[in-house]
């Protein structure tokens, strides 16, 4: 089985800390004349924001009336009424509960005083399971509560707010009374509204408790007054408020809080390892593997040490990075521990058996392809550039213009023509197949970084794959992202050099060799075959107008062959041609005619795809084409060849 994957396309993390939204108090009532009338209103959604319907609310008020039960209806909300005789309370506690199959247990507490204006509830649910490749919920109250155990007055607190609160602490550190806890914190804030380190605790009583809504609130409140008054800042709020976006699958707008806790605090371990873990899952590998050494050099425990492990890999040390496996695994057997520690040792071995095939292949007397400083022949009759001064110049333009792309694009629909072929191994064509799609790119909306969902569809609008796996024939998409390298987000990631000038299509451009730098990189391909997986890192040669600055042509090769896996080389050649839709100002430069061809295991596969009659695609991100009925997908069998550049 062949396969190569879509990029991976990850943006990193702007620095700068933006305000946090916090919800408000809604409406309006006034209580009756002879009994008291309040009713108590919700929403119930998931952390994306979308509404959760048929959802069960369960409802408890210290009224002494009893617990009642409703279901959200199809916007996720929920009213409870509730009229008294006569109105005796001081205040109107509620306390929620939902639950939906699917999700984990959540719950929301209100205290509506005398007043006459109910809040809307908001409650949010999540899976019953934490990604295990983040910050788990109970690592972060066991990095976060000691600190926030004994607070005195300099924390903003009054006398009794020291007793109420050391009293509340009592029922969630000791007893695990959560239900207790709560309402025990909300009055120590209500009455010491400047104690940010109150907030703080209570925000994760309400993680503990599963009360996602109300610990959001709180944090970003906490967040908010550090932005506004720098004099209050600590690294607590700012590092759970960072696990907090780790949590939301944002690890690019978490990274800032985290930079922030590390100022205040460059020596506290869990602030350097969750900056750490950022980095990793944004691959800013060579970054990670620096963070994560001074977190264990400040004690930080095993997950970091796992995180550095994995750092070091990718940084280029597979030595290295087995070293501090094997510390971390103390012994361990590896098949016992949870299966992402397996991953992790999994690709150490896999790279270290690839360096062992390597070593042993005699040196050619000539290298592999290197664009960067030994262009192929077909690309030496270039009017030579004398120096490399308008490199970083052309850069700029060209990153400029793709960022701009990727901003701009809307969801579009072409017709794609594919052209798959077997060759025999003088090139000539052994056999091929035709298939024509609608193919559809999708921008998706507040995703992470930029990034297209890339789909095939038949004339009546039901999802289409690419046929030919039976006869050997390979499977190719994936092309309009390939930019991407000159993305100002990714150019670091690579070295460029400027080979010259050279006329295409009547066209004068600027015709730069790249070459990615795999412990830098932030975007990758893989390379499956018969089970096993192999990252793949790419160089090429890009044609920029000399006017314009964009991208006219691309050609991509592999950065080095990978002759375990017998793959000897994946090249994908693509033209862009200017695209202009109705009602959207500007062109873009979108593939025209892409070429792809490998040659794997002995056999040379060649596919072109031809895409023309571009309209803009009417359809929300999160809508899926719909499958066809009983239909199988030819990718799934073993024997799949299938490229994704």
């Amino acid at each position: 089985m062949l396969q190569v994957s879509r990029w991976l396309i990850l943006l990193w993390a702007t620095l700068c800390l933006l305000p946090v939204t916090v919800m408000a108090q809604v409406g309006t009532l006034s209580p009756m004349d002879v009994e008291v009338y309040r009713f108590v209103q919700g929403r119930v959604g998931t952390a994306a924001g979308d509404p959760v319907p048929g959802a069960r609310v369960d409802v408890v008020t210290n009224a002494g009336i009893e617990s009642r039960s409703v279901f959200t209806d199809v916007r996720g909300e929920f009213r409870i009424d509730y009229f008294f005789e006569r109105y005796s309370l001081k205040e109107f506690i509620v306390t929620v509960t939902v639950t939906k199959k699917g999700y984990a247990r959540a719950h929301a507490y209100a205290n509506y005083g005398r007043n006459d204006k109910p809040f809307v509830i908001p409650v949010v649910l999540r899976p019953p399971q934490n990604d295990p490749t983040l910050l788990s919920q109970a690592d972060l109250i066991a990095g976060l509560a000691p600190k926030l155990r004994h607070l005195a007055p300099s924390d903003g607190l009054s006398a009794k707010g020291v007793k109420d609160y050391e009293r509340g602490v009592g029922e969630f550190l000791d007893r695990n009374r959560l239900d207790l806890a709560v309402p025990t914190f909300e009055e120590v804030i209500a009455s010491n509204p400047s104690c940010l380190r109150c907030r703080l605790l209570l925000a994760l009583v309400d993680v503990s408790w599963g009360d996602w809504g109300n610990a959001e609130r709180q944090l970003g409140e906490s967040v908010n007054e550090i932005i506004a008054n720098r004099k209050l800042s600590r690294p607590e709020p700012m590092v759970a408020y960072g696990v907090w976006m780790t949590w939301q699958h944002n690890p690019d707008k978490a990274e800032p809080y985290f930079l922030e806790a590390v100022r205040d605090a460059p020596q506290d371990p869990l602030a350097l390892q969750e900056l750490g873990r950022v980095q990793c899952l944004t691959l800013n590998w060579e970054g990670a593997e620096d963070t994560l050494k001074k977190a264990l050099a400040a004690g930080a425990g095993p997950e970091a040490r796992l995180l550095h492990a994995q750092a070091l890999l990718w940084a280029g040390s597979v030595k290295d990075a087995e070293a501090e496996m094997n510390r971390y695994l103390d012994g361990r057997d590896v098949n016992k521990m949870p299966p992402r520690v397996g991953a992790i040792w999994g690709r150490i071995q896999d790279r270290k058996k690839d360096d062992n095939v390597l070593a042993k292949i005699p040196k050619p007397d000539t290298p592999y392809l290197d664009y960067v400083h030994k262009p192929p022949p077909k690309l030496q009759k270039l009017e030579p550039p004398g120096d490399q001064v308008k490199l970083d110049l052309i850069l700029s333009a060209a990153g400029k213009n793709v960022a701009e792309l990727f901003q701009k694009f809307p969801n579009t629909s072409s017709l794609e023509k594919i052209h798959q072929e077997k060759l025999d191994r003088k090139g000539k064509s052994a056999g091929s197949l035709d298939q024509k799609f609608r193919y559809l790119c999708l921008m998706p909306a507040g995703k992470w970084g930029p990034q297209t969902d890339e789909y095939r569809a038949d004339l009546t609008g039901h999802e289409a794959y690419l046929k030919g796996l039976r006869e050997d024939y390979m499977l190719t998409a994936g092309f309009v992202a390939a930019p991407l390298i000159f993305h100002p987000t990714y150019q670091p990631g690579s070295t460029f050099r400027l080979l010259g000038r050279q006329k295409i299509n009547g066209r004068d451009t600027y015709v730069i060799a790249f070459a990615q730098e795999p412990g830098r990189s932030r975007m990758y391909g893989s390379f499956k075959c018969e089970g096993k997986t192999r990252e793949i890192f790419f160089q090429g040669v890009a044609w920029v107008d000399t006017t314009t600055y964009r991208i006219l042509r691309l050609w991509t090769d592999l950065l080095t062959p990978l002759p375990q896996l017998k793959l000897q080389m994946a090249t994908t050649e693509i033209e862009f041609n200017e695209v202009h839709f109705s009602r959207i100002p500007g062109a873009f430069w979108l593939p025209s005619d892409v070429t792809v061809t490998i040659d794997w295991s002995g056999r040379r596969l060649r596919n072109r795809h031809e895409y023309s009659d571009f309209v803009v695609f009417n359809v929300e991100s999160t809508q899926r084409i719909a499958k066809p009925k009983g239909a199988p997908r030819d990718s799934e069998e073993e024997s799949t060849p299938e490229a994704n550049p």
